[in-house]
């Protein structure tokens, strides 16, 4: 019997369990409260309302619970296969990038680079990088890294070098014991690397039209497909691992899908030059962080006890760098170690979009029960299904009958490789509907995994330590809310259609517990309503002297003020436990309330605009920035970031109001003692809102506009006057 690749092992959570329970219990508690009070002093707008946005509450944390429940964790053994490398499949990487202006070149070389150099055979691997914005100077920037790869792929593998992306490995300090002729060879390879970073730097007048014609003329919104061989691994060269550029064609009065249509454009590309059963992905600013990752992430597909049963192997994001103490909550740690795992106990986690090894026939539509086609598929069916590419279409049922002889090189017709990378070629079939990477969404990756799982395929989570990826996460707050935007209408688009994931579960093979975490994550969007509308409560209040939370002469008072605490101080250990700071707690918890106010709320409103035909959603590329740029004392990393974008008025109002309830109350200095939950929460969401109290004194990009702080006033005083009217 063959020795296992990897294990499953049980996470044991007893503290988590006894907080989530006893915070439910209060969650139900204050529900049985506000029952009590409607039916014994009739009804009350303010209560009713509080028990409305309670009760979501109540249901969302229910959701979380069940998420959590059950974790488990995977080990790999990558040793184990390296012994039996007969077994070893062949695995296409994905790297994509659209524009080199939000998405420095110098980001995409280190992730390329640390792809070229990871500890796999490297006549079974291919990386082909997706350009869509067509930049001559992110092809050059390719061939300029191809030269400096031939030096640093060598030079990892002799001395075993585990970081493999050169940025990230020259920052760090070098050992005290190594040798001369490694500290030799380590000065000469880091400055070959210098160089290689000021030729990038230098790219808009480095290269020539005359090297590169075929870029002559071209638009990034309207050109003809563009794929090179950068490099090609021989038999004689067994140097590096293939490299390919792929531009897509793209025209004017075509729809793109954004980075659902380029992924397929890849899949269909490298089904027809290397045609790998296996197939990762990860984003431009993802490099490889272990030189083993994707050994680790194959093991689980050729482990007799999964190989047919697993669509594909999730690894966690991680972020490197980043600001002091995650100042924008969005290193998703906790996260992704506290709710990723449940799922992992069950059908496995949702496809994240980027770190993520698929299986190619499973994106080519094949069900779990269907272990292999015999062949028999009429041709109508196949050119319905894949197009109209008769090269593509042997590549297809090669791969979903499990032909294993992969061809060793790229020797494809040009002409065969621009039909499928046209814009017009999945016209009339099936792509993007029952193939490849799903379109209706800008989250493709959360929608597509959904999809894939409502067919009964199982996934797998390894997060290993060290980490498989890193990512750069981002550093602004209007990038950080442009993407959050992005992900809640794109989960509002799914789950409003007939994909929702409830419909998955009644009609498909989609597990419940999968189901409820869909729902949680997808209602993140409408989660921002209740909330506001919480927000509210207390300044309506403290404006009317009336109250909305139990009075301090009430044995009810200790619900909320327990729920408080406990709920604060789970969020406390789970941030200790997993190695963060107090700081980076508070920062997350305030984070938290803001992204629900401000990204989540204008995610729904953009989806409402869809649905009433007024607005169009569309894929806004999150800017990254360089390797260095965090180094170069431009941030101040404890400060907030603002621009004149109106994501920023819901939270400058939600502060307002606080602010002018709570200068009421003080002025109105009311006989009868109450109040003071609302004054706790009052003070609670300032304290929240606290980066947007300092940025209406501040200028420049850390402070708010004058426009949005003016908007905000007016809001405010409105506010005030209705409530006063009520």
């Amino acid at each position: 019997m063959a020795t296992p690749l990897f294990e499953t092992v049980a996470i044991k959570r007893p503290i988590d369990t006894i907080f989530n329970a006893a915070i439910f219990l209060l969650l139900l508690s204050l529900l049985g409260y506000r029952i009590y009070f409607l039916r014994t002093n009739g009804f009350d707008c303010l209560h009713f309302t509080a028990f409305l946005c309670e009760l979501c509450f109540t249901f969302t944390f229910f959701l979380l619970i069940v998420i959590k429940s059950n974790p488990v964790r995977f080990i790999t053994y990558p040793r184990r296969l390296l012994k039996r490398v007969e077994e070893i499949p062949a695995v296409d990487v994905f790297v994509t990038t659209a524009d080199p202006s939000l998405e420095p070149p110098i980001i995409t070389v280190n992730t390329v680079l640390s792809i070229l150099a990871v500890d796999y055979p490297v006549n079974k691997l291919g990386c082909y990088v997706s350009d869509d914005g067509c930049s001559p100077i992110t092809f050059y920037c390719l061939t300029e890294a191809v030269e400096f790869a031939k030096i640093w792929v060598p030079f990892c593998r002799k001395y075993g070098i585990r970081l493999r992306a050169p940025f990230r490995y020259f920052s760090t300090a070098l050992g005290a014991d190594e040798s001369d002729e490694f500290l030799q060879e380590w000065n000469i390879i880091k400055g070959e690397y210098e160089m290689l970073c000021r030729k990038i730097e230098e790219s808009n007048q480095a290269w020539d039209s005359r090297d590169f014609p075929f870029f002559c003329g071209t638009d990034s919104k309207n050109h003809a497909p563009i794929i090179k061989i950068i490099w090609e691994n021989k038999e004689c060269e067994n140097l590096l691992p293939h490299l390919i550029y792929v531009s897509r064609e793209k025209r004017l009065k075509h729809s793109h899908h954004y980075k659902a249509g380029a992924m397929n454009v890849l899949t269909r590309v490298s089904g027809l030059m290397t045609n790998a059963p296996y197939i990762l992905n990860v984003d431009c600013d993802m490099f490889v962080n272990d030189s083993n990752a994707i050994l680790q992430g194959i093991c689980p597909f050729i482990d007799p006890k999964n190989d047919k049963e697993v669509a594909y192997v999730q690894f966690p994001q991680r972020f490197y760098g980043g600001l002091k103490d995650d100042l924008y909550g969005n290193h998703l740690i906790v996260s992704m170690e506290y709710i990723v795992p449940g799922l992992a106990g069950s059908q496995g986690p949702s496809y994240m979009g980027t770190g993520c090894i698929h299986r190619r026939k499973v994106l080519y539509g094949q069900s779990p029960n269907e272990h292999k086609i015999n062949g028999n598929i009429s041709e109508t069916t196949l050119y319905r299904t894949f197009g109209n590419s008769e090269d593509f279409i042997k590549s297809a049922t090669s791969a979903l009958m499990g032909i294993a002889d992969y061809p060793n090189s790229l020797q494809c017709s040009i002409e065969a490789l621009n039909k499928v990378a046209s814009c017009s070629y999945e016209n009339d079939t099936f792509w993007g509907l029952k193939v490849g990477w799903y379109y209706g969404s800008v989250t493709e990756d959360i929608f597509t995994g959904m999809m894939i799982q409502g067919k009964g395929w199982k996934s797998i989570y390894l997060n290993p330590n060290p980490a498989a990826f890193l990512g750069c996460a981002p550093t602004t707050g209007p990038s950080t809310f442009t993407q959050l935007k992005r992900w809640t209408t794109g989960f509002l688009e799914i789950f409003f259609t007939k994909n929702c994931p409830i419909f998955a579960t009644l009609f498909g093979k989609l597990h419940l517990k999968l189901c409820m975490f869909y729902v949680w994550i997808y209602l993140w969007g409408p989660q921002s309503i209740p909330e506001l509308c919480y927000s509210l409560l207390p300044a309506y209040s403290l404006l009317t002297n009336s109250h909305f939370l139990p009075q301090v002469h009430e044995r009810a008072i200790f619900i909320p003020l327990l729920l408080l605490v406990l709920y604060n101080l789970q969020q406390v250990l789970q941030f200790l436990k997993t190695g963060q700071s107090i700081r980076a707690y508070w920062n997350n918890q305030r984070m938290a309330r803001i992204n629900t106010m401000c990204p989540y709320f204008f995610g729904v409103v953009g989806i409402v605009l869809k649905f009433l035909g007024l607005a169009e959603t569309m894929f806004e590329v999150t800017k990254k920035e360089s390797s260095s740029s965090n180094d170069s004392g431009e941030i101040d990393e404890g400060s907030f970031i603002f621009d004149e974008s109106p994501l920023f008025l819901p939270g400058t109002t939600v502060l307002m109001m606080q602010l002018m309830a709570l200068f009421t109350s003080i002025w109105r200095r009311p006989a009868e003692p109450g109040g003071v939950g609302e004054v706790i929460c009052s003070v609670w969401l300032i304290l929240c809102f606290w980066p947007f109290l300092k940025g209406m004194f501040r200028k420049g990009r850390y402070g708010l506009p004058f426009s949005t702080i003016c908007k905000s006033s007016v809001l405010t005083l409105l506010f005030v006057y209705l409530s006063q009217k009520a």
